[in-house]
């Protein structure tokens, strides 16, 4: 048990963190106890390419479970990722790389944005998936981002 512990501290203290900005919210079920189950919208800046956001729409559980931080909140989820000035890949960026997680569970599941860089295209592809120690989820969404043409 201390071994699972040591690595689950391992995993969560190595794994990219980001500030991230509540775009907006929009309630979606009326709780009488805690607040309302939501839906939420973030922006998340990519900490590697200078120019990139995404935005991730995910579902928030609420009631007395979500109030006190308990909840596991529902794999649903969606990302649109957008060039906000000229984009291209710094030197060194690696083929797939996870920048963003977000813990979506008191303990085990975390909702996780991986880049991946399709070379053939020139673009980044940007994936947002649920993880989970136990097992993984068939849950996922993509978007891309072209890089500025190299002249």
């Amino acid at each position: 048990m201390r071994r699972l512990c040591a690595t689950l501290a391992v995993l969560l203290l190595a794994s990219p963190v980001l500030a991230q900005t509540r775009v907006g919210e929009v309630s979606t079920t009326f709780r009488l106890v805690g607040p309302n189950d939501k839906v939420v919208v973030e922006r998340y800046d990519d900490p590697r390419v200078a120019n990139v956001s995404c935005y991730v729409s995910r579902a928030d559980t609420g009631g007395l479970s979500g109030w006190v931080g308990l909840a596991e909140d529902p794999s649903r989820f969606s990302i649109a990722c957008r060039a906000t000035g000229p984009v291209s890949a710094p030197a060194g960026l690696p083929q797939t790389e996870s920048v963003f997680r977000q813990s979506s569970s008191a303990l085990f599941k975390a909702l996780t944005v991986t880049r991946i860089h399709d070379r053939d295209k020139n673009v980044l592809v940007y994936l947002v998936t649920s993880t989970k120690i136990v097992d993984g989820s068939p849950f996922n969404s993509v978007t891309a981002v072209p890089l500025a043409e190299n002249r």
